[in-house]
């Protein structure tokens, strides 16, 4: 796991494909002429207080204990941290092919978790106040693709997941005027940096129409109903599943 700095500075050493893609991200959130939607992530990467790392194919057992070590330590990297995790570019596959991927790993870290879930979080999708939870710390997770075409703000020369945990937004989005400024900001950002229209899965965390997990994973602009893989990330044997649409969530059954 590295810092921005050290990266930059050639303290530590990275293959030719970690060395590119890094660059990608960097000219990415740099871009004053494109300003990168996420200005909280923007912030942190310029304060130096996100983390990374490169892996040859990401798995959850693979991301499992630099996951565990972010998670011990990320309040001392500074209150806009991320935990941003790359994988070598393949050749590309379809968006349902990556969504698919990204529940697997999801799925993988929550059995591979040894922490119990916090007392204070949903454990079912299906709640407003739901989070993905792993070592007993409540995360955003944001999944990035290189079959993202359209909406560019989720797209990667490969795949890459960016980890926040819910901690950073406490003090940012702590009440509606700083939560409005904040998406409006997002909001004005976005409008111009993707081809398709914002998600209408775009919404605040705990509005009892937001369901958080819709947005860990979107589509490249179709907005067609997104079906998630299980009823809770518990270690349990649930076959009900939520899938959504543009009006609202319902209730399904495999």
């Amino acid at each position: 796991m590295y810092s921005a700095s050290e990266i930059k500075d050639g303290r530590v050493s990275l293959t030719k494909w970690q060395k590119i893609i890094f660059a990608d991200f960097d000219a990415t959130v740099c871009n004053k002429d494109r300003p990168f939607p996420c200005i909280f992530g923007v912030n942190g990467y310029k304060k130096d207080m996100l983390r990374f790392s490169f892996y040859e194919e990401l798995t959850a057992e693979a991301l499992r204990d630099d996951l565990i070590e972010f998670c011990e330590n990320y309040k001392s990297y500074g209150k806009q941290t991320s935990f941003v995790v790359f994988e070598r570019p393949s050749p590309i596959t379809s968006i349902e092919e990556y969504s698919k991927k990204f529940w697997r790993i999801l799925e993988g870290l929550s059995k591979l978790d040894n922490t119990p879930w916090p007392a204070d979080i949903p454990e079912k999708l299906d709640d407003p106040a739901w989070e993905f939870c792993f070592h007993g710390v409540p995360m955003f997770i944001v999944c990035n693709t290189p079959a993202h075409v359209n909406r560019l703000s989720r797209r990667s020369p490969g795949f890459m997941l960016t980890i926040q945990p819910r901690w950073v937004f406490d003090d940012l989005l702590d009440t509606d005027s700083k939560a409005n400024s904040a998406f409006a900001t997002v909001t004005k950002r976005l409008e111009p940096y993707d081809a398709v229209p914002k998600s209408p899965f775009l919404g605040k965390y705990g509005d009892i129409n937001n369901r958080e997990w819709l947005q860990y994973f979107l589509d490249d602009g179709d907005d067609k109903k997104i079906a998630c893989p299980f009823h809770k990330m518990q270690r349990n044997n649930s076959q009900t599943c939520f899938q959504s649409d543009t009006t609202g969530v319902k209730q399904d059954e495999y």
